[in-house]
């Protein structure tokens, strides 16, 4: 059944029409509380917690700290690449979150599962045709990823990929990336999204779960340092371009470049690349060494100090 273009603010009863996007290594409770204290949505990635056991607390600790205006939800990598996907999904369903939002794979378990206890599903998407597949599956709402996200980011402008997606699909529309002021929200509300999903910004808060060199490093680089990296998960990334980065390049190296055009290996290659990826970001965010990735998007150009959660969500509604 097609849903009406409701606000976000409607679909999660919430205050202000935005979503603290699920940051790998970032997103935590703390995050999400202070998030929702303040009239937001937080997501964190499934991903964060290594066992199931501290997945489960982080839930009952969500919703022993949710308030009126808040919302609360886990990102879920649905592809090949996270062995923990099927467990995670039943943990999410039994326990009970306010919603789902699925990357880098096909939503439909995610979805059929999700709705028979009345959990939303938002879905990652690139372009109108993977959005037209999500809304064949009966996704609630569309989380469109834009060339200026951070991270794993998509190929169209915020603008093009908005207007398509709501000309074309009767979904709501959360755009994803670009998000650094007031003036950009409106931005993209008036292009016809729905609301935003917001993560850059929020590294550098006093509650996020990475290292104070990590969190400086947002405050004294801008957009002009953000590249794209083929380096870490084998899909393309941004990151802050340290001198570290500059040192290893972006660039796959030629035998990357020939396991990934092999049809046989290439599922098992990237599954190992996203292993090592993840393993190395991990390390560079929670510990100082020359061996240093920073995942962010371009809108840290907005970010001037580490604050905290609260005061970053004020500067983009007041």
């Amino acid at each position: 059944m097609k849903m009406e273009k409701h606000s976000l603010t409607a679909l999660l009863n919430i205050t202000h029409p935005i979503i603290m996007a699920p940051m790998f290594l970032v997103s935590n409770t703390k995050m999400v509380i202070e998030g929702m204290k303040s009239g937001v949505a937080g997501c964190i990635p499934a991903l964060n917690y290594r066992a199931l056991d501290e997945l489960k607390s982080s839930i009952h600790e969500l919703k022993a700290s949710k308030v009126p205006g808040g919302s609360f939800g886990y990102n879920l990598i649905v592809n090949k690449s996270n062995v923990k996907y099927k467990e995670q999904l039943r943990v999410l369903c039994e326990e009970g979150v306010d919603f789902i939002i699925t990357s880098l794979g096909s939503p439909e378990e995610t979805i059929n599962e999700a709705h028979k206890v009345g959990i939303k599903v938002f879905c990652d998407v690139t372009d109108l045709a993977f959005a037209q597949k999500v809304e064949s599956l009966g996704a609630d709402a569309l989380i469109a990823v834009n060339n200026l996200a951070g991270g794993h980011r998509g190929n169209l402008d915020p603008e093009t990929l908005i207007k398509e997606l709501s000309e074309n699909t009767s979904l709501p529309v959360i755009s994803a990336g670009g998000v650094g002021c007031k003036s950009d929200l409106d931005k993209m509300i008036s292009y016809g999204a729905v609301g935003v999903s917001i993560g850059s910004p929020f590294i550098a808060s006093i509650e996020s779960g990475v290292s104070q060199e990590y969190k400086q490093a947002c405050v004294e680089y801008g957009a002009k340092d953000i590249v794209m990296t083929e380096r870490i998960s084998g899909t393309p990334c941004t990151v802050i371009n340290t001198p570290y980065v500059q040192k290893v390049g972006t660039k796959q190296t030629w035998l990357e470049t020939v396991l990934n055009k092999n049809k046989t290996l290439k599922k098992w290659v990237k599954m190992i690349r996203f292993y090592i990826g993840m393993k190395a970001t991990e390390k560079a965010a929670t510990q100082v060494t020359y061996k240093t990735v920073w995942v962010a998007g371009p809108t840290i150009e907005n970010t001037k100090e580490i604050l905290p959660v609260s005061k970053i969500v004020q500067q983009l509604v007041a």
